[in-house]
């Protein structure tokens, strides 16, 4: 599953709480990318690839959950796999970083962590896809632009230096998560809670953008219309 992001981002909301946003994007050269290798919640980011295991992702997040630091929630999945030396596997919590690929991997393969941030990848066209991906990201870290559609400008940029090498596939897909540990139930609405997909296309990244503008698009509308409606009422 070719190359991936996770990312933290601690931030103060108005109340001068302290937070953590958690996100994660995809993509690869082949359908449904969304059902097999994101995986994010208030606790923590991980995305499994290479040849996935799925349960790498999920139990990952459950350990999160739990209290288990990142690296020694994926380390010990790991070590319980028999098909670690074909696992790609990273992730983010509050406080730390993992990142592996294992030696079976198939090339163009390699990862890359960051302070608040981990990029892996498999079957590119080569290291600067992973190099484009964390500098786009570092670039904006922090910015004035909500953490998802930032993600998808990381996304972007290792594309565009390459990404998946299989042209021959043109079937692609994309995928995004973005988690908060602040409370937005009152506002369903935050790009700070949000899951996006592009399950089968030919233009995977750029179909995200597009699905994740149309969503704030909507909510915007949604929003006006039921408080015009109340207004009315």
């Amino acid at each position: 599953m070719t190359f991936s992001i996770c990312v933290r981002e601690p931030y103060t909301d108005e109340d001068g709480t302290r937070h953590h946003r958690f996100g994660v994007a995809v993509t690869t050269r082949l359908p449904c990318v969304g059902t097999l290798c994101p995986f994010a919640s208030e606790h923590g980011a991980v995305a499994t690839q290479s040849l996935v295991n799925v349960e790498l992702g999920r139990k990952g997040i459950d350990y999160l959950a739990d209290g288990l630091a990142v690296e020694d929630a994926l380390e010990a999945l790991l070590n319980a796999d028999e098909g670690r030396p074909q696992r790609q596997l990273h992730g983010v919590d509050t406080d730390g970083t993992f990142v592996f690929s294992g030696d079976e991997c198939r090339d163009w393969y390699g990862h890359a962590a960051g302070e608040n941030y981990t990029v892996a990848g498999n079957l590119l066209t080569g290291p600067e896809v992973i190099d484009a991906t964390a500098a786009a990201y570092e670039s904006n870290a922090f910015g004035d632009d909500p953490l998802a559609a930032r993600l998808i400008e990381a996304l972007e940029a290792g594309h565009e230096e390459g990404g998946d090498k299989r042209t021959d596939l043109p079937i692609q897909s994309a995928a995004l998560l973005v988690e908060t540990t602040e409370d937005v139930e009152d506002e369903p609405t935050s790009p700070d809670s949000i899951d996006l997909r592009v399950d089968a296309s030919e233009t995977p990244v750029a179909d995200l953008r597009e699905t994740y503008e149309l969503t704030l698009s909507g909510w915007a509308d949604a929003a006006a219309k039921y408080e015009d409606d109340a207004e009315s009422e």
